[in-house]
């Protein structure tokens, strides 16, 4: 059963048994014109539909909002030729009479029984981005649908689109294919698409050959002037390779740094195919394990949504002009690398080398190969949220990975790596324990939430990796956890960095939070003795010190020194052998530090103390 068929069923039991259930939203509209009037707020939201996500116009029903209640009006059939004017109420940015012949087409308008009468389905499909937007020609006023409502396009936001319509003018994806022809397509590979077209409503019939087919190949942009485009081919070319070559590969590795264990597959297929193989060859690749919270299903090391949307958007947007193939490469308990043809575009890079530097893409959505992602909705391999950012963040938020990053190796090729782990690690829980007593006091006695911790860690994390040329996503109000991000701001755990863009703050975290160790101040008290001890020495004082001073902790020994050293460098405790090893170690190292005076004990218990009176020897540091 169709889903509007499901939505009218819903609508009649409504109407029988006076139950009002709100049922109109971004893509379904109850229009009532059985006074003759309301024609005028039909061609509106027909403008809306056609400017956004296309959708469904019911005729014959009322929606009265207040009176929380649905009354069924009819369609009247002396109105069917009025339903012909709606080809030609509209006209482009600059006023050229605009046909939507294609977009709200005559043979799938439905007039259907309904109760006791009838009523009329519209279908509406969305217009195409390169044609985007079309205005009403009674108020020369382009619309949008925004949740259940039509609202006026801003003026901005036509002219960036008339910018975007520029650069598709030059798109690769409709680009001929050449050596191709007509007879280089699939017929069954076509029917596959047109299946899963059909899925919601049934908008094409399947074809018998390709010859019969050319108005729909056309129409799609799979075929333009009698000839194949790149799209055609990757969705349903014969021979691709012999025709794309690496624009439909896709390299996928297995990187355990031994050669025995490694692994490598090349795919070379339709886009669809090359998505699903790509998919399968990373879930056969990455751990697994059991999940008793979901009855014994398989778990994986990372999230299937997000293996899903990375590849999906990855060969969704890929630069076609280029024949370079993308990469998948797993490193097995660490990330996932995929590498691809492509670009930011300058508005999207940030880059900020003064005081704190910054690496961040900012997510702006906008889609490289527009007419690919239409057809990837059609089989649920793309929710058009650009370069998966989106999701990519929100999971990073949500603890189930580590922050992603991108590599821009080159002028034409971009890394994402996605890191195994949580945003909220063990090394980031020590992190704020370490600063505990400074971050209460900065909060006023308030304990951080588990979700302001994790946005504090992203910020942080993110600093690191800009240090390392590695590019993370903006994170800013406007886009994730506005209230927790104004939180932090308030306490001044994190502040806008002092060169930070209007339009997109950039938040640098408070720098006493990010001091990486105290030599300055050991060097002020030890001397020239600091200065003779090993790094590990060093590194046990520094705890010590920073515990004393930042954090809320009642008593400082070796247990709790050594393990935030080894989170410190590890991450998580995996290996209890090494780990255990190591916590001799720094027992040791504090014994020692104890012996020659160093550290002192606050109490009878190991409460380890700096010795701030230590008999100090002068240092080759010191100003003269």
């Amino acid at each position: 059963m169709r889903e509007i068929d499901k939505i009218l069923q819903q609508l009649e039991q409504d109407i029988r048994g006076g139950k009002y259930r709100h049922i109109e939203a971004d893509k379904l509209e109850l229009k009532d014109l059985s006074s003759g009037l309301g024609w005028d707020e039909l061609y509106k939201t027909i403008c809306s539909f056609l400017n956004t996500r296309g959708g469904i116009v019911i005729i014959g029903v009322r929606e009265d909002t207040k009176l929380k209640q649905y009354k069924f009006t009819g369609f009247d059939l002396a109105n069917s030729d009025k339903l012909k004017e709606i080809t030609n109420q509209y006209v482009d940015n600059s006023g050229v009479p605009f046909d939507v012949t294609e977009y709200v087409r005559r043979d799938l308008i439905e007039v259907i029984r309904f109760l006791d009468g009838n009523i009329c389905l519209l279908f509406v499909e969305k217009l195409p981005e390169e044609k985007k937007y079309i205005k009403w020609k009674k108020n020369r006023i382009a619309y949008e649908r925004q949740i259940d409502g039509d609202h006026k396009i801003s003026l901005n936001k036509i002219k960036a689109q008339e910018e975007l319509k520029s650069e598709l003018q030059k798109a690769r994806e409709l680009q001929f294919v050449p050596n191709s022809t007509m007879a280089d397509l699939d017929v069954d590979k076509l029917n596959e698409y047109i299946v899963r077209l059909n899925k919601d409503v049934k908008v094409e019939t399947l074809k018998a050959d390709i010859q019969q087919s050319l108005s729909f190949l056309t129409r799609k942009r799979f075929v333009r002037e009698g000839s194949p485009t790149l799209l055609g081919m990757l969705v349903c070319g014969k021979y691709i390779y012999d025709f794309v070559g690496g624009r439909c590969q896709l390299d996928c590795y297995v990187n355990t740094g031994s050669e025995i264990a490694d692994e490598k597959k090349v795919l070379k297929e339709n886009i669809v195919q090359l998505m699903e193989s790509g998919i399968a060859f990373v879930f056969s690749n990455i751990s697994t394990g059991i999940s008793v919270e979901k009855g014994g299903t398989t778990t994986f090391e990372f999230p299937e949504r997000v293996i899903r949307e990375t590849i999906n958007n990855a060969l969704t947007h890929r630069d076609y002009s280029s024949d370079r193939f993308t990469n998948i490469t797993i490193v097995p308990h660490k990330y996932i690398e995929i590498r691809n043809a492509g670009k930011f575009r300058q508005e999207q890079i940030l880059r900020i080398d003064k005081n704190i530097p910054v690496r961040r893409i900012i997510p702006i959505p906008k889609a490289q190969n527009p007419n690919l992602a239409d057809v990837l909705k059609s089989y649920d391999r793309w929710e058009g949220k650009g370069w998966g950012m989106s999701s990519l963040i929100n999971f990073a938020l949500e603890n189930a990975i580590d922050v992603p990053y991108y590599r821009l190796y080159s002028e034409n090729e971009i890394g994402l790596i996605i890191q195994k782990g949580q945003t909220l690690d063990d090394e980031m829980k020590s992190w704020i324990f370490g600063f505990s007593r400074y971050i209460l006091n900065k909060t006023n006695g308030r304990e951080l939430t588990s979700e302001q911790q994790t946005v504090l860690a992203f910020f942080y994390k993110s600093e690191l990796l800009n240090l390392l040329e590695r590019y993370t996503v903006l994170l800013t109000p406007d886009n994730n956890h506005f209230q927790v991000i104004k939180d932090l701001e308030t306490y001044g755990l994190v502040e806008k960095h002092t060169h930070s863009p209007e339009l997109y703050p950039v938040y640098s975290v408070d720098r006493t939070l990010t001091k990486k160790d105290f030599v300055s101040e050991l060097r002020d008290i030890y001397g020239g003795d600091y200065d003779g001890l090993n790094e590990e020495f060093k590194a046990v004082l520094d705890t010590i010190y920073l515990f004393n001073e930042y954090a809320l902790v009642k008593i400082v020994n070796a247990n709790l020194v050594g393990k935030y050293l080894y989170l410190k460098k590890h991450k998580v405790v995996t290996d209890t052998k090494n780990y255990d090893t190591f916590m001799r170690r720094i027992r040791n190292k504090i014994l020692t530090l104890e012996k020659n005076g160093y550290i002192v004990k606050k109490n009878e218990k190991k409460d380890y103390l700096i010795n701030k009176g230590y008999k100090r020897k002068p240092s080759l540091f010191d100003k003269p």
